[in-house]
This record gives C-alpha cells, sequence and structure tokens, in this order.
C-alpha cells in the first residue's frame, strides 16, 4: 500500500531545520522524571548533619576544650611538691595492697581496674586511684569531719571545667583532719582547709600531662569503674 503524501511530509524535515536524525531521535526519547522524594529526603539528611555539627560545636565545644587537659607537661615550680617516681608501676591482683612512699600516693604499682571521675564521699583504695595517675588524672583526697565542708568542696569543685574529665575526690584518713590533697603522677599539694584557687591551678596546671603511658593522658569521664562504699578495701 503506497504510503501517502502527508505521511510522507509528516516524515521530512520542516524547511530551514537544522535539526539531525540523532537530535530528533533524542527529542522523542521519554524524559527522566525528577525524584522529588529522594531530592527532599536527601535536602533533609544535609540539613541534619550540617545542624549537627553545629550544635556539637556548640554545646560540645568546651567539653573538647577542656579534656584536652593542663598546660606543662612538667614539674612547675610552686604548684605543688615533686616527689620521686617509684621504680615500678606493674599491675597487682585486686585486691592485693601496695606499699606506698607517699600518702596519698603519687606513683606506684597498682591494680587493673581504675576509678571513674567523680566525686565520692567514701573511700577508694590508694591502689584504684594510682592507676588513675598513671592516666594523667588529678585525686582530690580530702579529710573534711564537717558536712559543710565537703559541700563546700563540692561546689569548688563543680566550678572546676577540667574536673569532669580529669579529677576524682574521694574521702581519705590517711591525712590531717581538716586537710585537702592533690595528687597527680609525681606531684602532690596538701592544702589546709579549701583553696579553691589552688586545687584550680593543680588541675589548669597537671591534668593529663604527667602521665607516663599516655601521651596527652586518659581522661576518666567515660572510663573507669564506679566505686561504691561496699566494695572498699583496707590500705
Amino acid at each position: 500500500m503506497p504510503i501517502s503524501r502527508r505521511r510522507r511530509r509528516r516524515a521530512r524535515p520542516g524547511p530551514g531545520s537544522s535539526r539531525s536524525g540523532s537530535a530528533a531521535l533524542s527529542l522523542n526519547r521519554p524524559r527522566r522524571r525528577t525524584n522529588y522524594w529522594y531530592l527532599g529526603a536527601s535536602l533533609v539528611i544535609a540539613v541534619l548533619v550540617i545542624a549537627g555539627f553545629v550544635i556539637g560545636d556548640f554545646g560540645f565545644g568546651q567539653g573538647a576544650s577542656a579534656a584536652r587537659g593542663g598546660d606543662s607537661e612538667e614539674y612547675v615550680e610552686g604548684v605543688g611538691v615533686e616527689h620521686d617516681v617509684m621504680p615500678t608501676r606493674r599491675h597487682v591482683p585486686e585486691p592485693g595492697t601496695v606499699a606506698y612512699s607517699t600518702f596519698p600516693p603519687t606513683s606506684g604499682d597498682h591494680w587493673d581496674q581504675w576509678a571513674r571521675c567523680g566525686f565520692y564521699e567514701h573511700m577508694i583504695p590508694d591502689e584504684r586511684i594510682t592507676h588513675n595517675m598513671e592516666h594523667g588524672n588529678i585525686i582530690v583526697s580530702y579529710n573534711l569531719p564537717d558536712q559543710a565542708d565537703v559541700a563546700e568542696l563540692r561546689a569548688v569543685m563543680d566550678n572546676i571545667g577540667l574536673a569532669p574529665f580529669w579529677g576524682v575526690v574521694r574521702a581519705y584518713d590517711k591525712i590531717p583532719e581538716g586537710t585537702v590533697a592533690l595528687s597527680t603522677w609525681g606531684v602532690s599539694d596538701t592544702v589546709d582547709g579549701i583553696d579553691g584557687d589552688r586545687i584550680r591551678k593543680f588541675f589548669e596546671t597537671y591534668s593529663g600531662t604527667l602521665s607516663p603511658e599516655y601521651p596527652g593522658g586518659l581522661p576518666c569521664s567515660q572510663t573507669g569503674i564506679m566505686e561504691r562504699p561496699d566494695v572498699e578495701t583496707a590500705n
């Protein structure tokens, strides 16, 4: 059956047309539909990711800065007293005891589990907190019979930004009544009463900096065990 003139005319390119055969074919292909659901989901995810970074920087920036620790990698004259480091820092089986050269200790053998950062109103064994000091943590030991003084010390610690990352505060009966002792690896300071500026200076100087095991120290804010009064052992 012969092709009609009308159909032949429609098959020919129109006068003055510059489209090639391939261009005509591309125009005849079905257009790809935009997946608006996919684009919307991608946009939402991107916004959430960016918001997460912003909130993280805003909410945790101060914490991350505090976790970096103190400003001195060696003993600073006038900030505490330097002590000779004991010859070994081995792990001993718990609940074994260690004969330390100072009270509170500033170095030596210790248990293999350390204490979580925090304010404890009971004794924590020397063998436990010595492991904390090996990580560059600061130990605040207090012998304060008056609960008002304990509350004052807690208030001081709450205002030291480094304490939640590096500090373990514990009751301790091996120092004179009415005193607070600060200790880290190889350094200690004993204060009559509560001196917030002196405690803050010790943290700002030595938090994480004197660790013999981890350069830069290892914060105790997320690691270590929570000591309870019923697991105390005698030293």
